[in-house]
């Protein structure tokens, strides 16, 4: 397993090159290779996944008191005793050793002596990560199928820059190294820069460079952050540790020890938001979104909606809620829960009032993540699962949407609502499909949206409750439910249903437009990229057990990290008896 992880974060680089080098002559085996290895590393995602839920299956509860990843490359670090007897393995580190430092405190080596402070090439799996890896595995094969006549020019360029991107995106969520972790979150931006600035629209120069500007200002900041943690560790403990799980544990002891810590928690949690609020996108950093989707190529969309948007989201979990958890309660939950309401109900009226069906796709996007976000600012396992699942949902339904999009515009050429009319008779299983993704992102009971929707709410709904709060975030989070709707059910109407009219096509050859008497429904190449994302739409709304069952206890995890917060929130010199009890408690937790 350990090799398959390793085989699945560098198979679409090595090919990335190999399609750029070789793929100029011959742009059809550049298309072919491309598919192959996406087939192949959606058969290593599922095996990891399966092998992952059967391995969590198996094992105590008790195991999982701090993260713990599973399939991790090397042998964890040993060191002997005093009597020269080798200790347990160290599970907050690994031997594979990418850049060693020699300050600070040694931490844990492989033989007699002890190893030096390194980032290291620490990857695994667990429940935060594995269906993520997943997601991104199946969209990439639908967005290699899209892509197949769409892309006409530096083909090879194109497959070339989507596979490095994959490798990037599955590279942020399998890190458990700090820096290893931003490294593949900035190397995100680089292939969606270049596959939106050379293969999108009229303005996909200025859509590339305002999406580079806004993500990579951000996580410069969200930089300053992670450095502020790794420091605050190595000052008070003398550890230098880029490890995550090793870094959640210790800040959890010393802030329930220094008051002074916990204090810092702050600007360390306002560090950490700046570059994970514009990736998610809250409101109002989302800006930048409309125009990179509508301007991207129908594969860039597809990526940037379904698995760009959820890293920022998966990083609040990840590294926020852990690293901070006093300010995320007296902080975030305030402020990211507005933000989230706000983004739902602004996000809903801006796609209603769109004329282009991409950019309705594109606002209802900002809708979902901030149902999303208000989730997992619930702070609870159960509002926290379902910020989780609904990130998946939106990956597959809204990355599904986007699809049709790129497959309608392939046909007419406009993504203009009011040049179409009466769909079904001339797209009868196109119209179809439209219909069932849509009915799975409004959230219709027996599909995939259900689930999660209902549990973000009914997670903020506890958590307002549980402090003596109206549920006011609750209840203006539910209208983004009747939005969603409202908005695309209207896109229905107006695309699919009603009096029949198709736009008119303009010919290459001459300066002429005629009706599109020729245009055919779905092929098979067009099913294959989106028959996978309706099943699993379908599984999860029917029975959505298995994912919950590999998801609870990394999420009990962070539900227990979180959950003395409100005893710690008071200065921790006013009582003494109690600050000792509270470090007690947590070092056992986080131990």
């Amino acid at each position: 397993m350990p090799i398959l992880l390793i085989l699945l974060l560098l198979l679409p680089l090595l090919a990335a090159a190999v399609v750029a080098a070789l793929g100029k002559r011959n742009p059809a085996w550049a298309r072919w290779l491309s598919l192959a290895v996406a087939i192949v590393c959606l058969a290593i995602s599922l095996i990891l996944a399966a092998n992952f839920s059967a391995l969590r299956a198996s094992q105590p509860v008790t195991r999982f008191a701090t993260f713990q990843p599973e399939y991790v490359p090397g042998s964890p670090g040993q060191t002997r005793d005093l009597d020269g007897k080798l200790t347990p393995p160290d599970p907050h580190r690994t031997s594979w050793d990418l850049l060693r430092f020699a300050t600070g405190r040694p931490s844990p080596g492989d033989g007699n002596e002890p190893g030096q402070p390194a980032v290291q090439f620490y990857i695994g799996l667990d429940g935060l990560n594995v269906w993520l890896v997943v997601l991104t595995a199946l969209l990439m094969v639908s967005s290699v199928l899209v892509s197949w006549t769409a892309i006409q020019e530096r083909i090879n360029e194109f497959y070339g820059w989507l596979l490095v991107l994959e490798t990037a995106m599955i590279g942020v969520f399998v890190s458990f190294d700090i820096i290893l972790f931003y490294v593949f979150f900035e190397l995100t931006l680089v292939p969606l820069f270049f596959v939106i600035g050379i293969w999108g629209g009229p303005q996909r120069r200025y859509a590339a460079r305002k999406f580079f500007i806004y993500t990579l200002g951000g996580s410069l900041v969200t930089l300053l952050g992670v450095i502020a943690v790794v420091l605050l560790v190595n000052s008070r403990e003398g550890i230098l540790t880029f490890s995550i799980p090793q870094l959640v544990t210790e800040t959890q002891r010393l802030s329930a020890q220094y008051p002074e810590v916990a204090q810092a928690e702050f600007w360390i949690f306002l560090a950490l938001i700046a570059g994970l609020a514009i990736k998610v996108p809250l409101v109002p950093l989302h800006t930048w979104l409309p125009l990179a989707h509508v301007e991207a190529p129908t594969a860039g969309s597809v990526l940037l909606a379904g698995i760009l948007l959820k890293i920022g989201a998966y990083g609040f979990l990840r590294l926020c809620l852990p690293l901070t958890p006093h300010a995320s309660y007296s902080v975030g939950l305030p402020l990211i829960g507005v933000l989230a309401v706000i983004g739902v109900v602004y996000g809903s009226f801006c796609a209603l009032g769109q004329t282009d069906i991409k950019k309705l796709v594109a606002y209802s996007s900002v809708a979902h993540m901030g149902l999303v976000m208000l989730g997992i600012f619930a702070l609870n396992a159960g509002g926290m699962s379902g910020g989780l699942v609904q990130m998946i949902n939106h990956g597959l339904s809204t990355g599904a949407l986007f699809l049709l999009v790129g497959m309608l515009y392939e046909r007419y050429h406009t993504r203009m609502m009011a040049d179409y009319g009466g769909m079904t008779r001339r797209l009868p299983m196109l119209s179809w499909m439209f219909v069932f993704i849509v009915l799975t992102s409004i959230g219709l009971p027996g599909l995939n949206g259900f689930i999660g929707e209902v549990m973000c709410l009914m997670g903020i709904y506890d958590a307002e409750l549980a402090h003596g709060r109206w549920p006011a975030l609750a209840v203006f989070g539910s209208l983004g439910i009747v939005l969603g709707a409202w908005y695309l059910l209207t896109l229905l109407m107006r695309v699919f249903f009603g009096p029949f009219h198709e736009p008119e096509v303009l010919h290459d050859d001459v300066d002429e437009k005629s009706h599109a008497s020729g245009i055919s429904d779905l092929n098979p190449r067009e099913w294959l990229a989106l028959a996978p994302i309706a099943v699993a739409c379908l599984l999860i709304g029917v029975y959505s057990q298995p994912f919950f069952d590999a998801v609870k206890r990394d999420m009990a995890v962070v539900d227990r990290i979180v959950e003395p917060r409100e005893t710690n929130i008071a200065p921790p010199m006013t009582v003494r008896g109690e600050t000792h009890t509270v470090a007690a408690t947590v070092t056992v937790r986080g131990d």
